[in-house]
């Protein structure tokens, strides 16, 4: 975040040059030059009471240019530092997709990405050691196209200047489209009485056909599958500024729960950017295995790799709780799971005019 006498690009950029001087300065010392970063498994996965979300514990791991891997991985540190540095200077901005691609150009062979996979999570290592988000570093991701649509006023950012759209009225039925970078975002009015994220494009247009948001003055936020982080960005930030309920609305399996852990407690991926992503007091809405078995629902049988999950789920310190626990033991025990859209069996309307409802009224959320 930046500082109340800079920008956050210009925060940004000096702390990718402090960066770069580390490493000169290790140099410059006869010391092996070194990156220290956090463990990046669950294992070195935390409960922080303060903020109530999970993050990194104290195991490091370090990559040292005392062998020919790492020292690979630092050249390709310091190329992407400077190439970053140069955008923040320009006032351009670029792609993780592009990132992987440009560093074909770089002179140096060694310093070329072997895939996206290694660029992106390179980026991830330096919004790490510099504490700032790659937002600020003015990099992002291919399109998301997760979208709002409820009884929301906001003014956002653009580069062709500033612009006020309600969420309802200014926008099609595909709803607004959040952008990138969600903090240029300005909320200055609203109606909502709860925010309800919601996995997939087909439930997520059910419940607009059917005017769910407008009986329930509910601001529909479409996940689109795994939520980017713009998405979570925003869900915080409803809750957060404006005091909003926020519910998550999924399919019955393991994958599922997993959408709705990194909604509200983050995700061993981003586990660094944890307070700035994650709403700890999200709320499960989606189907439960409970559900499956009351209305009878149809599904499919869990896979071998469900049941893992599962299995890995009732160890995950986001889902240690007595509700998780019972539900997983009986997902398993059923040997089943269900899409939202299973809801379906029992009429278009039974999603918005009974489950949701019941399911919310039960919760105080209405």
């Amino acid at each position: 975040m930046a500082s109340d006498s800079k920008t956050a690009e210009e925060l940004a950029r000096e702390r990718l040059i402090d960066l770069a001087a580390e490493f000169y300065d290790q140099f410059d010392n006869g010391e092996i030059p070194t990156m220290t970063l956090p463990t990046r498994t669950k294992s070195n996965i935390e409960y922080d009471e303060d903020s109530n979300v999970w993050v990194y514990g104290d195991r490091t791991s370090t990559r040292s240019a005392n062998s020919v891997r790492g020292a690979r991985k630092l050249l390709k540190a310091a190329y992407t530092i400077e190439f970053l540095a140069r955008q923040l200077e320009e006032d351009r901005s670029s792609t993780l997709r592009e990132l992987y691609y440009l560093s074909e150009s770089w002179d140096a062979e060694e310093a070329h990405f072997s895939g996206q996979d290694e660029s992106n999570q390179l980026i991830e290592d330096l919004e790490i050691v510099s504490e700032v988000t790659r937002e600020d570093f003015h990099m992002r991701p291919e399109e998301s196209g997760a979208t709002l649509m409820g009884p929301l006023e906001l003014r956002e950012q653009t580069r062709r200047g500033e612009r006020e759209i309600h969420c309802q009225k200014d926008v099609g039925e595909g709803g607004y489209q959040i952008p990138n970078n969600p903090d240029t975002i300005e909320f200055l009015d609203h109606d909502i009485d709860f925010v309800m994220c919601v996995e997939t494009g087909g439930m997520r247009d059910r419940l607009i056909e059917n005017g769910f948001d407008d009986d329930y003055n509910a601001l529909i936020v479409h996940l689109k599958g795994q939520p980017a982080r713009a998405t979570r960005r925003i869900t915080k930030r409803l809750r957060n500024e404006l005091d909003l309920p926020v519910v998550v609305f999924t399919d019955g399996d393991p994958w599922s729960y997993r959408i709705f852990g990194s909604v509200a407690y983050g995700s061993i991926k981003s586990a660094h950017l944890s307070e700035y992503l994650a709403t700890p007091d999200a709320r499960f809405v989606g189907i439960q295995p409970q559900d499956i078995v009351d209305y009878d629902l149809p599904t499919d049988p869990l896979s071998d790799s469900d049941i893992n999950a599962l299995e890995s789920e009732l160890d995950d310190p986001r889902f240690m709780s007595d509700y998780w626990t019972e539900q997983i033991e009986l997902q398993l025990d059923i040997g089943k799971k269900a899409e939202q859209q299973a809801l379906a069996a029992r009429g278009l309307d039974f999603v918005t005019d009974e489950y949701l409802p019941t399911r919310l009224d039960e919760m105080g959320v209405i």
